[in-house]
C-alpha cells in the first residue's frame, strides 16, 4: 500500500510484497441480495458471530458519506451443530473454549491526544470490520479520521486496519475500497493508512482461486468454498471481487511492529512457523501466496485461525515469545472478539440489556496483550482506537 514519504526508515531490501497495487476509488455498492447459500453447504455448519436478532444496529454518524443501504440482517448459513460435532473448517468460538474471567482482563477508555504537526503523527489501530461499512464509517469519523464526505483528514496521522474485511456483514467489498482510498489519501496528507492480513483475507482469497478443490486438511477433506461459507461468506461480495481486491490482499503483510506495539491478526504464536523476524513472516506469508498451492494456503489459513493463545494459563509467556522473537513492549491482535473473551454473549432477543457490552479494547495477560475485536457481527462495537492506552 502507499505511504507517506519519509514517514518509516527503509529496514530491508524491497521484494514483491513492497510494490503495492495502485489504490483504486471506492466502487458502488450495488444492492446486497443477501440469497440463500448453496445446498452444497453441510447441514451441520454453524456461524460462530451470529447477530442476536432484533438487536440495535449501531447508528452510522452522520457525517458518513451516502451509499446504497445495507440490507436487513439475517442469520447466516447454518445454525446448528450436531452433537459435539465441529465441522472441518469451522472457527473455534467460545462454544468450544473456556471463557476468561472478568478479573483477568482489564477494559480500558482511550483517551485522544493533540496530533503533532511535525515528524510522525498519531498511531490508531482498527479491530475486526467483517464487511460492516456504516459502522467503519462513523467510528472513523468520531476519532476525526475522515471528513462528512468519508475522505481522509487527519493529516500525519497513522492507521493500521487489524484484518478481516469481510464476511458475515453486507458489505466486506465496500469496506476493503474504502481502506484503499484512505491510503492513497494519507499517503497525500504526510500520513498513512495500512492494513493486515486477517484468516478471512485467507479464506476469501482460498474460496475465490480454489473453489472446490479437495485440500488435505487433516482430517479429511475440506474446500475453501465450503468454509468461507462455513465462516459467513456472502454472496454480494464474491460476486464483486476483482483482481485488484485480490492483489491487494494477497501482499498485505502479516506482523508490523510500530511505537512498540506488536500488530498482528490473530492471538496466536502460529506467526512462529513463519519466520525468526518480521521480514521473514511477512515474506514467507506472501511467497507461500504467490506459489498458489491450494494445500499449503490451506494450512496457512488453519493457522492463523487459531486463537486465545495469550488469555489462559501460560498466555502471558506466549506474548513474551513472541516479543522476544519480533520486538516491541505489547501486543495488540483483533481476531477473538472481546464479548467472547469475557464471556458476554448475550441473548437471542439482544434488547434486555444483557447483550454484549464493549466500551474499548481489552489489556490482560500480565498487561502485555491488548485485544481490539470488539465484536461488531454480535451487535458489540467496532473499535477504532489511538496508542498508546491509558489505563
Amino acid at each position: 500500500m502507499t505511504q507517506g514519504a519519509g514517514q518509516e526508515p527503509v529496514v530491508r531490501t524491497a521484494t514483491l510484497r513492497d510494490f503495492r497495487v495502485p489504490p483504486y476509488a471506492q466502487t458502488p455498492v450495488p444492492p446486497q441480495a443477501q440469497g440463500a447459500p448453496p445446498s452444497s453447504v453441510p447441514p451441520h455448519t454453524t456461524d460462530p458471530h451470529p447477530p442476536a436478532p432484533g438487536a440495535p444496529v449501531p447508528p452510522t454518524a452522520a457525517s458518513a458519506p451516502p451509499h446504497t443501504a445495507a440490507p436487513p440482517r439475517a442469520p447466516h448459513p447454518g445454525n446448528a451443530v450436531v452433537g459435539d460435532e465441529q465441522p472441518e473448517g469451522y472457527t473455534p468460538t467460545e462454544r468450544d473454549l473456556p471463557v476468561i474471567r472478568r478479573g483477568d482482563t482489564v477494559q480500558v477508555q482511550t483517551v485522544t491526544e493533540p496530533r503533532s504537526d511535525e515528524g510522525r503523527g498519531p498511531l490508531f489501530v482498527v479491530g475486526d470490520v467483517h464487511g460492516y461499512l456504516d459502522e467503519l464509517l462513523a467510528a472513523l469519523g468520531e476519532q476525526g479520521l475522515i471528513d462528512a464526505e468519508g475522505n481522509w483528514a487527519a493529516g500525519n496521522a497513522r492507521l493500521w486496519f487489524l484484518g478481516d474485511f469481510t464476511d458475515r456483514g453486507p458489505d466486506g467489498i465496500g469496506v476493503i475500497d474504502l481502506v484503499m482510498r484512505l491510503s492513497a489519501e494519507a499517503a497525500a496528507a504526510g500520513g498513512y493508512c495500512k492494513a493486515l492480513m486477517g484468516n478471512h483475507e485467507l479464506l476469501l482469497i482460498g474460496a475465490k482461486r480454489f473453489a472446490d478443490t479437495p485440500v488435505n486438511s487433516g482430517a479429511g477433506t475440506a474446500t475453501f468454498q465450503a468454509a468461507w461459507l462455513l465462516n459467513g461468506g456472502q454472496k454480494a461480495d464474491m460476486d464483486r471481487l476483482q483482481d485488484v481486491h485480490l492483489q491487494w490482499m494477497s501482499r498485505l503483510d502479516a506482523v508490523v511492529e510500530e511505537d512498540g506495539h506488536l500488530l498482528m491478526h490473530s492471538d496466536t504464536t502460529a506467526y512462529l512457523d513463519y519466520g525468526s523476524s518480521i521480514e521473514d513472516v511477512n515474506d514467507t506469508i506472501t511467497a507461500i501466496l504467490t506459489r498458489n498451492d491450494a494445500d499449503e494456503c490451506w494450512d496457512l489459513f488453519r493457522k492463523l485461525t487459531k486463537r486465545f493463545a495469550f488469555r489462559d494459563e501460560g498466555g502471558s509467556q506466549a506474548v513474551r515469545e513472541l516479543l522476544a522473537t519480533y520486538g516491541g513492549q505489547r501486543v495488540v491482535h483483533g481476531h477473538s472478539p472481546i464479548p467472547y473473551l469475557l464471556g458476554e454473549v448475550g441473548t437471542e432477543e439482544g434488547d434486555d440489556g444483557s447483550g454484549p457490552v464493549v466500551n474499548g479494547p481489552h489489556v490482560y495477560a500480565d498487561g502485555l496483550a491488548i485485544a481490539m475485536d470488539g465484536g461488531v457481527t454480535m451487535a458489540g462495537k467496532l473499535l477504532v482506537v489511538q496508542l498508546p492506552l491509558h489505563d
